[in-house]
């Protein structure tokens, strides 16, 4: 199987973090059956609408309701966190599940703090175009999103008073080195711990160079960065160097998925997306997951459908047949060896709905 899973263990309107996690497990537990390669979590802090701000926690219960699926995270922000105490998280899971584990690693964390420190520099954004039949949309100004006051507020709050995060790359070698054992101190559990580092970027800047000069596989991302995606992967393995890990370059690529029996169904679903997105496209964190009658009472601004377009714009949505058509496009324009899909709807129900009906539309000759 081709296909993988991101969780964001979303919470929904009226719905509590309890029951977000509680559906990820169940959810997990059903991709297991369905036959979905792995199920990752992703780490979002301070998010009304997220539940999964540990994932090396939630990954622990996901592998204790599985028993064959890869579990793992996508991607733990090691801006936020010591390579040894990432490593011993990830060895104590592989310690009880070994063989099983994904430890994927992102920049999000530094990026947040260098988005406090430096203003960056005015770009002239390139217009959106159609690559083979794959939509590259025009890159979204994060500018405005660097400058919101909670933004250097929340940097404060996720590291100890007076922390530097060291470079990404030395970070990277500190993990490497601590599960070959060849540190100089030794993390236990974790070192010899039998899992697969993933490098996750948004871009053809420091993972994707830092994947390839290290020989890790690398996952890009379609699905919050659009517009980039190509540039990610081209990077990644201009930059690829064979390892112990790797002979060849290997790259998974994100993508947001709606997958209903009908398209007016998947249209009436996919309502509260454009909803969710605009929430943390302001600096208010993804919102719990609106209804699609709390999406439709929402008065939308020209500025508001800006903001999103070009999320709304790359998301597969559709019938079975119309969605796995989509993807495949994605998949030969980037040359994915696997795609990482995630859905969010506001029953749990019809989100297991969707990936059900993809594996199989999927898995069809």
């Amino acid at each position: 199987m081709t296909l993988s899973i991101l969780d964001l263990a979303p919470i929904t309107s009226g719905g509590t973090a309890g029951d977000a996690l509680r559906n990820t497990i169940d959810l997990a537990v059903r991709a297991e059956r369905y036959g979905y390669r792995r199920y990752w979590l992703a780490e979002h802090h301070f998010a009304p609408g997220v539940a999964s701000s540990a994932p090396a926690v939630l990954i622990a219960l996901v592998a204790a309701a599985t028993s064959t699926i890869r579990v793992g995270s996508g991607a733990v922000q090691l801006g936020h966190q010591t390579p040894l105490a990432v490593v011993e998280q990830f060895g104590l899971i592989d310690a009880l599940y070994p063989g099983r584990v994904d430890l994927g690693i992102g920049r999000s964390g530094q990026r947040r703090a260098e988005a406090t420190r430096v203003e960056p520099a005015p770009v002239e954004p390139a217009p959106a175009r159609v690559v083979d039949g794959l939509l590259i949309p025009k890159p979204f100004d994060w500018s405005q999103l660097a400058k919101h006051p909670h933004l250097a507020h929340y940097a404060t709050l996720l590291q100890q008073p007076g922390a530097q995060t060291p470079d990404f790359a030395d970070q990277i070698d500190d993990v490497l080195a601590f599960l070959a054992g060849t540190h100089s101190a030794h993390a236990v559990p974790g070192e010899g711990a039998d899992l697969e580092v993933w490098l996750l970027g948004s871009s053809g800047g420091q993972s994707a160079q830092v994947a390839g000069e290290r020989g890790l596989p690398f996952a890009a991302n379609y699905h919050v960065s659009p517009s980039s995606v190509l540039e990610a992967v081209e990077a990644y393995r201009e930059a690829f160097k064979p390892s112990a890990a790797l002979a060849e370059p290997y790259v998974i690529v994100s993508a947001d998925v709606l997958v209903a029996d009908d398209e007016p169904t998947a249209a009436r679903l996919g309502k509260g997306y454009d909803l969710w997105v605009r929430s943390i496209r302001t600096g208010a964190g993804a919102m719990p997951y609106p209804t699609p009658e709390e999406a439709d009472a929402h008065v939308w601004t020209e500025a508001d459908r800006e903001l999103v377009k070009d999320r709304i714009d790359t998301r597969f949505t559709g019938t079975p047949e119309q969605v796995a058509e989509g993807l495949r496009v994605l998949r030969r324009v980037t040359g994915a060896d696997e795609l990482l899909v995630t859905t969010i709807t506001h029953e749990h129900e019809d989100r297991v709905r969707s990936f059900e009906l993809l594996a199989d539309a999927w898995n069809r000759p």
